[in-house]
């Protein structure tokens, strides 16, 4: 299967083959910050992977330590995936929003559970994690 998410605008997109590697929310405050949401949903993909479009990049280091680098939109601003130095060849997450598909599947997992709006009431299969579990 092959998906394809898109920027706001449509000028940057990802497109990706298969099954997601896993998907999860993320509650931690840079998260919140970057999508301006209360939480983050993203998916994880194997490589390889087509960008078409130009992207910003902008780098931040993780509470424990992970360095990733978000591409965005320079156009619209859309935080459209990311990628964990040293683990490029592994996988890249896509922020779910950006398939604009209902059907995608559920997340599995909750991490930063510890930051997590007390409104936000997760399914009750859900596996949540106080902090990031890697």
């Amino acid at each position: 299967m092959t998906r394809t998410a898109t920027c706001s605008c449509g000028q940057l997109s990802i497109t990706v083959e298969g099954d997601p590697l896993g998907q999860g929310i993320c509650h931690c405050l840079a998260c919140q910050r970057r999508t301006g949401s209360v939480f983050a949903t993203l998916a994880a993909f194997a490589p390889q992977y087509v960008v078409t479009g130009a992207a910003t990049e902008y780098e931040r280091v993780g509470d424990q330590g992970g360095r990733y680098t978000f591409r965005f939109c320079p156009v619209c601003g859309t935080n459209l995936f990311h990628t964990e130095w040293g683990f490029e060849d592994r996988y890249v997450n896509v922020a779910v929003g950006g398939f604009a598909d209902p059907t995608f599947p559920p997340p599995t997992d909750s991490i930063y559970d510890c930051r997590r709006h007390p409104w936000v009431i997760l399914p009750p299969a859900m596996v949540t994690h106080d902090e990031d579990p890697d």
